[in-house]
């Protein structure tokens, strides 16, 4: 009897995607848990550095701090020691001895670099000061209220950080007793000014601020940071400042300065308010015992964090580097089986595409045959279209010519009249034996022989061919031997003729005499367009210039104008709007493609004044 088949239960197989799934989501969890730890780590890390960084600065700025104030400490104890000084205590009532003493403080105060030193008697008025040269000076002050000269009254030697009251220029305050025989008979007071650390705290990076027994920030590497308050300020603190005016005129609004995290030995991370950025920062302070200052050093946490945002990707990279590689090596194992099929397959693919690239092959060879055969067609039709257009244009110069013909027939006719004439002339003067006369006669025949051939020389050079290469031509030349040939009908016409050439050593790149066409076929057309409007008064204006590297060749026409929908149709060839038997319309169309194998363009437009402008731009040429 065969055995049964196994059969699956379907609760059974439903489990296995669920198993899966909460593996997949426990090793999930795994993963940012341990990244966790690693940003966690890497930030304790990192904050340790910036706390050993963060003390040695503290103990930098605590040491300059105190080397700067030491440097003037003896000071104010010195002026005991001057006779004069001692003098004007005990006599405040001679003015030449306290000139005197006067001009001794400010010699004394700008060789010590200090901002002030001033001498007070015991009931706290000035008596001579380094400033006393000064609208402001100290001297007749009375500052009894300052705690520095009280404490100095006591017998104690007084420090103190404050406000000038008189020019509002903070600074530390040294005060000394003055004694002679053990009798005090005033104070000696000397102001520095220390707010050259702030800019040293500043260039050195982070955020130093230096605060008073009452937490008022009086020095700070942040200028927005001054005279505001660690902590609100109590109403009797408020009161002792207010009646010693120490820091006269300012607010002492709370900074704002918000603890995130406590840390060990008085550490903490805060927030910082503006001009700094939000982010997070190391506070860490120190204690100025002799002087009852806190300093404290704010370091920015945003490298820390970036370093352990940075060290928990590395670990999540990791984390998915390991899966990637596990999966790896299952989808490896699966791909072996699939290798063998697909190495069948791809033999079968190999074979069918022999077959279709020599199939292809064939076909491209045939394409290549007729597409040089058609190569070779174009070619010759490209050789008798260039050839064409060239009996094309030199079609359109006999066609000028034969225009100007009756012109030309009639200037000559004058002096082959006048040349028989003076012939026969000559003749029976030689006979007669007038020889000077002949001689007159021979000159002028030469004279108008000379003058046929100024006619027929420019006739010859326009109805030659041109050449095909380029060179720099004279404008003002061009337009010239162009306006020559037209010259009899502009003075037939009545029409008034304006040339400007600026430069007059205008070089455009092109040929001349194929330019000469242009502007000649430019010149007829717009004595054509005059005469059947019948305009009054008839202009002809052209106008050459140089644009950059570019020339501008401009006729300007007081005709009818061009409208816009002729304007497109314009440059086409066999379009024209002269009559029936006037124009074969290959004029404008030759011209534009002359003046575009000169490596310019041609165009039209309608002035604001009427009429019609045609533009040639070419290339420059020196």
């Amino acid at each position: 009897m065969p055995a049964a088949a196994p059969t699956v239960n379907p609760r059974q197989a439903g489990r296995w995607p669920r198993r899966r799934l909460a593996l997949w989501g426990v090793l999930l969890l795994a993963c940012v848990a341990l990244a966790g730890v690693a940003y966690r780590y890497a930030e304790d890390a990192a904050i340790g550095r910036l706390r050993l960084s963060g003390a040695q600065r503290l103990d930098s700025y605590a040491a300059s701090l105190e080397h700067l104030l030491s440097k003037y400490d003896f000071l104010p104890g010195t002026f005991e020691l001057n006779k004069d000084v001692i003098a004007l205590l005990q006599r405040p009532g001679d003015t030449a001895l306290r000139t005197e003493v006067n001009v001794y403080l400010e010699r004394v105060n700008r060789l010590a670099r200090s901002t002030s030193i001033y001498i007070v008697n015991l009931q706290g008025v000035t008596q001579a000061a380094s400033n006393w040269r000064e609208p402001d000076s100290f001297v007749g002050d009375n500052v009894a209220f300052r705690p520095y000269v009280r404490d100095a009254l006591r017998g104690a030697p007084g420090g103190f950080y404050g406000v000038g009251t008189t020019r509002g220029e903070p600074g530390y305050y040294f005060a000394r007793g003055i004694y002679q025989d053990g009798r005090m008979l005033g104070v000696a007071t000397v102001k520095v000014n220390i707010e050259s650390l702030e800019g040293t705290w500043a260039d050195a990076g982070g955020k130093a601020l230096l605060a008073d027994a009452h937490g008022v920030v009086f020095l700070s590497s942040v200028p927005e940071w001054k005279y505001r308050t660690l902590a609100p300020l109590t109403p009797a603190v408020r009161r002792e400042l207010e009646q010693s005016r120490q820091y006269v005129s300012h607010a002492l609004t709370p900074l704002g300065l918000r603890v995130v995290r406590a840390l060990d030995r008085g550490a903490s991370i805060v927030v910082a308010p503006p001009p700094v950025a939000g982010g997070p920062m190391l506070s860490q302070s120190r204690t100025l015992a002799t002087r009852n200052w806190q300093l404290v050093y704010l370091s920015d946490l945003a490298p820390a964090r970036a370093g352990a945002r940075a060290a928990a990707l590395l670990t999540l990279l990791s984390e998915a580097l390991a899966i990637m590689l596990v999966l790896y090596a299952r989808q490896r194992h699966r791909l072996g089986r699939q290798r063998l099929r697909a190495r069948e397959d791809l033999q079968r693919a190999y074979d069918r595409l022999e077959s279709l690239v020599a199939e292809r092959t064939a076909s491209l060879q045939t394409m290549t045959r007729e597409l040089r055969d058609e190569n070779m067609v174009r070619q010759q039709a490209e050789q008798q279209l260039r050839k064409a257009q060239s009996e094309l244009v030199q079609a359109g110069k006999m066609a000028v010519l034969g225009q100007l013909s009756a012109g030309i027939t009639h200037e000559l006719n004058q002096p082959l009249t006048a040349l028989r004439t003076m012939s026969d002339n000559a003749r029976v003067l030689i006979e007669r034996g007038r020889l000077d006369d002949a001689r007159a006669n021979l000159a002028t025949i030469s004279q108008l022989v000379e003058r046929m051939g100024l006619l027929t020389g420019p006739l010859r050079q326009f109805a030659r061919k041109a050449d095909a290469m380029l060179s720099a031509v004279a404008v003002g030349e061009a337009v010239t031997a162009a306006l020559f040939l037209v010259e009899r009908r502009i003075a037939q016409e009545r029409v008034g003729f304006r040339m400007s050439t600026h430069p007059r050593d205008l070089y455009a790149l092109c040929d001349s005499n194929r330019l000469q066409q242009v502007l000649v076929n430019l010149f007829s057309n717009a004595l054509d367009a005059m005469e059947m409007a019948g305009s009054t008064p008839r202009e002809l204006v052209v106008d050459a210039g140089r644009d950059g590297a570019r020339v501008r060749i401009t006729v300007t026409d007081s005709g009818p104008g061009v409208p816009e929908e002729i304007r497109t149709h314009l440059f086409e060839p066999f379009f024209t709007t002269k009559p029936q038997g006037k124009g074969l319309g290959l004029g404008l169309a030759i011209s534009e493609q002359i003046v575009r194998e000169f490596g310019g363009h041609l165009r039209a437009e309608s002035p604001p004044g009427g009429g019609a402008r045609f533009i040639i731009d070419l290339p420059r040429a020196e």
